[in-house]
């Protein structure tokens, strides 16, 4: 197979909105989520970090918003939602556990398998977004990717000083 450049803007345009809907979504229901996850954590420095992503979920959907009105997009709701699946599938929040140090690095665990499919997607529509020709489109785009570098770094921290490494 030939080496291809993407080069009709609808196309780029058309996997923009594909993929920032798949954001949008999967941070509504994290954000829809994020009460019984907070409860579900014992570790009180996991569940402040929880909050404080929490906060960061909602300034990303708000951005998002922002997003879809300057490319005058309409969010639309996809049936299959990577970010849904890994919420449902791998928190098994329902689930009790033998321990509840299990419970907070599962939890630990898939919200930095989510932010670090946020980085790469973020990293991806900052790629795609030069469709737009739009500075503020790429402002928003790199606060939300900023943020998820943060509170990857975060978890990283609270995982340290949980398991007691130096």
């Amino acid at each position: 197979m030939a080496n291809q450049q993407i080069t009709d803007t609808r196309q780029l345009r058309s996997i923009f909105v594909h993929h920032l809907n798949r954001m949008y979504f999967g941070k509504r229901y994290l954000d829809s989520t994020k009460d019984d996850l907070i409860k579900a954590a014992s570790f009180s420095n996991l569940q402040l970090a929880l909050t404080e992503m929490a906060e960061d979920v909602k300034r990303q959907i708000c951005r998002m918003d922002d997003i879809f009105n300057l490319i005058n997009e309409t969010p639309s709701d996809e049936s299959c939602n990577p970010f849904k699946a890994i919420i449902n599938d791998d928190f098994c929040l329902e689930k009790l556990q033998s321990a509840l140090v299990l419970k907070d690095i599962d939890i630990i665990l898939y919200v930095q398998l989510l932010e670090h499919i946020n980085i790469t997607s973020y990293r991806m529509l900052k790629m795609l977004a030069h469709v737009f020709n739009n500075k503020e489109v790429d402002q928003l785009l790199i606060e939300c990717f900023d943020e998820s570098v943060e509170d990857d770094r975060l978890f990283v921290m609270v995982t340290e000083e949980y398991i007691g490494k130096k």
